[in-house]
């Protein structure tokens, strides 16, 4: 399997096709290493510690699209490393195993690309089409399974809690979402679609995991009140 290039270089075919976001984030002199990020608290002269720098790897699942974005969080602070989609289009049309199985390299090779600390996916939920739901749901699976295979604990989330995340209500448009992420992003021009909706669920994993964290450590329930997959699926 040929090997993922960065998702800030030009697209390139391959299997599976990896379609990058054609924006190149400025890089700081004082930005670490992609492949090297700072998983602990550092203490600071005064004794206290600083917020850790987490790399957040969103995933927007979709049998034909699946959108992936990483944003690196420190504290407060957001900054865009990298976003894109994967296309299973070249795949034969019925060849759903063919498809499963690009989804889940294609995830796969974004994990050892940008060696993140944590991913955030998508709810699923039943929709008029059944059928649909279905088979995004087993697109689902795949990319969830890609994850977890790369040691990667992964949070999910609903489209709801996203839209209000970002956009700061539940009925937020595609369009919306777009706008909201590059301004937080500061962006200088709107993601696509599916990369956006990939930021929105790693900028609402950088908001929500610190919360999360307090509530798991205040009550042994109240993790089960988010749905998380480490080893195997609590609620």
């Amino acid at each position: 399997m040929r090997a993922a290039r960065a998702a800030t270089s030009p697209a390139f075919l391959g299997a599976p096709q990896i379609a990058p976001s054609a924006y190149r984030p400025p890089r700081s002199a004082h930005a670490p290493h992609e492949h090297s990020p700072c998983r602990t608290r550092l203490p600071d002269n005064d004794g206290h510690n600083r917020s850790a720098r987490v790399k957040i790897l969103g995933i927007d699942p979709g049998l034909q699209r699946t959108g992936f974005a990483v944003v690196e969080s420190e504290g407060s602070r957001l900054r865009y490393v990298a976003s894109g989609t994967i296309s299973t289009l070249e795949a034969p049309r019925g060849e759903l195993p063919l498809r499963l199985k690009l989804i889940f390299e294609g995830v796969g090779e974004v994990v050892q690309r940008y060696r993140p600390d944590a991913a955030s996916v998508e709810i699923v939920f039943v929709n008029v089409n059944p059928q649909s739901t279905l088979l995004l749901g087993q697109a689902r699976g795949a990319a969830l399974a890609a994850l977890v295979s790369g040691g990667l604990p992964v949070a999910e989330y609903t489209a709801l809690q996203m839209k209000k995340a970002v956009v700061g209500h539940g009925l937020a448009t595609k369009a919306q979402i777009q706008s909201m992420v590059a301004r937080l992003l500061a962006l200088p021009r709107e993601p696509g679609k599916d990369a956006a909706d990939a930021l929105g669920l790693a900028i609402t994993h950088a908001h929500a995991a610190g919360a999360f964290a307090a509530m798991a450590r205040s009550s042994p329930l109240a993790r089960r009140a988010h749905a998380q997959y480490k080893r195997g699926r609590t609620y």
